[in-house]
C-alpha cells in the first residue's frame, strides 16, 4: 500500500497461498488515491475469475455482485455497488479498445503474470501507455508466485516487493505405484491413514 502511494506501479511476488490475489485488492480498498474508483483484477482462466471473486466476496461476507463481482465471456456478477471487477485477460483486453481511458478505474492488478499470453502482454502494454499518455493516476501491479515475475519490474519501472509467506517442512515420501487408476482412492486414503498414524504432524 505504502509502495502504491509514492509510486504508479509495483511488482508483488509471492509464493502460492500468501494472498495476493484475495486480499491485496481488499486491501486497496481504502487506498485514499482510489476514492470511489473501481479495482480490475485480471485472471488468466474464467474458473480463476469465479473462485478469486467467490472468495474475496465471502471473506466480506456476501456474494459475488455486491462490493466484489466478476465478469467473464458467458457470466457476470456485477452492480453499483462493485469496487473490486475480477475479469479474464481477453475481457480487459476488449474493454481496453472499446474504453481506452478506463474511465472509473483507478488500479489494474494483474494477477499471474509469470504466464504469459497475448492477451497478458497486450493489456498490460496498453494500460501502460494509458498511464504514460493520459491516466498518470492509474496504479498498475504485477503479480506473480514465481521469481519470474522479477522481470517485469524494469519493463513497468517499477519496485519490487517480496514475500517469502510461511513456509512450513514438509516431509515426501513415495509409496508404490497402483497397478490401475481405478485403485487411486483407496491407495491414496491407505497412505494417509498410514502416514497419520505413524507421524505428527498434518
Amino acid at each position: 500500500m505504502k509502495t502504491l502511494e509514492e509510486r504508479p506501479n509495483a511488482v508483488l511476488v509471492a509464493p502460492p497461498g500468501a494472498g495476493k490475489t484475495t486480499l491485496t485488492p481488499l486491501a486497496l480498498l481504502d487506498a485514499p488515491w482510489l476514492g470511489a474508483q473501481r479495482i480490475v483484477l485480471v485472471e488468466p482462466r474464467r474458473v480463476a475469475v469465479r473462485g478469486a471473486a467467490s472468495r474475496m466476496a465471502s471473506t466480506l461476507g456476501e456474494a459475488p455482485g455486491g462490493i466484489v463481482g466478476f465478469r467473464t465471456r458467458t457470466e457476470s456478477a456485477i452492480s453499483a455497488r462493485t469496487r473490486i471487477e475480477v475479469v479474464t485477460e481477453g475481457l480487459l483486453l476488449r474493454r481496453l479498445l472499446s474504453d481506452p481511458l478506463l474511465e472509473g478505474v483507478g488500479a489494474v492488478l494483474f494477477d499471474e503474470v509469470h504466464e504469459r499470453s497475448l492477451d497478458l502482454d497486450a493489456s498490460l502494454a496498453f494500460c501502460l501507455d494509458l498511464q504514460r499518455e493520459l491516466r498518470p493516476d492509474l496504479r498498475i501491479l504485477a503479480m506473480s508466485a514465481t521469481p519470474d515475475g522479477r522481470a517485469f519490474t524494469e519493463l513497468m519501472n517499477a519496485p519490487l516487493i517480496e514475500s517469502e509467506g510461511r513456509e512450513y517442512p514438509i516431509d515426501v515420501r513415495h509409496t508404490r505405484d497402483v497397478p490401475h487408476l481405478r485403485d487411486l482412492p483407496e491407495a491414496c486414503a491407505r497412505a494417509i491413514r498410514q502416514v497419520l498414524a505413524e507421524d505428527d504432524g498434518d
